[in-house]
């Protein structure tokens, strides 16, 4: 265990430094001398906004044994505080969920069960599909992605609601990108109440980009309904930023 705490010192002590590949190198060490168990055990102890500077940094082009190995609830504690980078192109966001949730041998559905079970993972989910969001609300009102086909009117909550319980009008094998499209289907025919939940923030967030809002506000628009939103879950509401949670930038 010795050994164990020494490699946890010196993983945060080269993720403050900015060393994100010597820190993963080093946990990938560990998987090869001790074995996946030894560094699942790291990987436990090491706190969520360390373990998220190691996975954002996700490369389609090579495996990361971190990504491989981190389980749905790590994953989840780590995806709320990605906002905490403010990447306003969220491009680092997508790569690690799509990296992730879809990696060989995973259920996406235990990833997103996870996340729709923290405070913050609706809005980490609305992050991912902002730049989708005209095509996400065509998904919800028609049951396609072609925009083409959507009159442009929102649906309201009620509507919202109802709609997600209508029958799949596209297969997900249709879909199955490994991307947007396929966890969209995933989530609204599979996490019904977590895809309500999160186009709700989605609305919200777009609403208040509209209003020219910063982050900081963003939980202010609308006269404070993006606090206290009601959906099948609970309420909608942004992460809380816990003020001993340091930001791993």
């Amino acid at each position: 265990m010795s050994n164990h705490l020494a490699l946890i010192t010196q993983t945060q002590s080269l993720i403050a430094s900015g060393d994100i590949v010597g820190a993963e190198y080093a946990l990938a060490e560990l998987a090869d001398t001790e074995g996946d168990h030894a560094l699942m055990e790291v990987i436990a102890q090491l706190p969520a906004k360390d373990v998220l500077a190691v996975i954002r940094e996700y490369d389609s082009s090579r495996d990361s044994v971190v990504n491989l190995l981190i389980t749905p609830e790590q994953f989840a504690r780590a995806l709320v505080l990605e906002k905490q980078y403010k990447d306003l192109s969220h491009t680092h966001l997508r790569g690690m969920v799509n990296g992730i949730i879809f990696r060989d041998g995973a259920d996406p559905l235990e990833f997103l069960e996870a996340i729709g079970d923290l405070e913050g993972g609706s809005e980490a989910l609305a992050n991912y599909f902002a730049e989708k969001w005209s095509r996400i609300e065509a998904f919800a009102r028609t049951g396609h992605f072609d925009t083409i086909e959507d009159d442009g009117d929102l649906l309201s909550d009620d509507e919202l609601r109802a709609s997600a319980y209508v029958r799949a009008h596209i297969t997900q094998e249709e879909v199955a990108d490994s991307d947007w499209m396929e966890l969209a289907w995933l989530l609204r025919y599979e996490c019904r109440d977590l895809f309500i939940e999160m186009l709700l923030v989605l609305r919200a967030k777009a609403r208040a980009h509209d209003l020219g809002l910063g982050e900081e506000e963003e939980a202010e628009e609308d006269d404070g309904k993006f606090e206290t939103r009601d959906t099948d879950r609970g309420k909608a509401t942004p992460v809380a930023r816990d003020p001993d949670e340091e930001s791993a930038i």
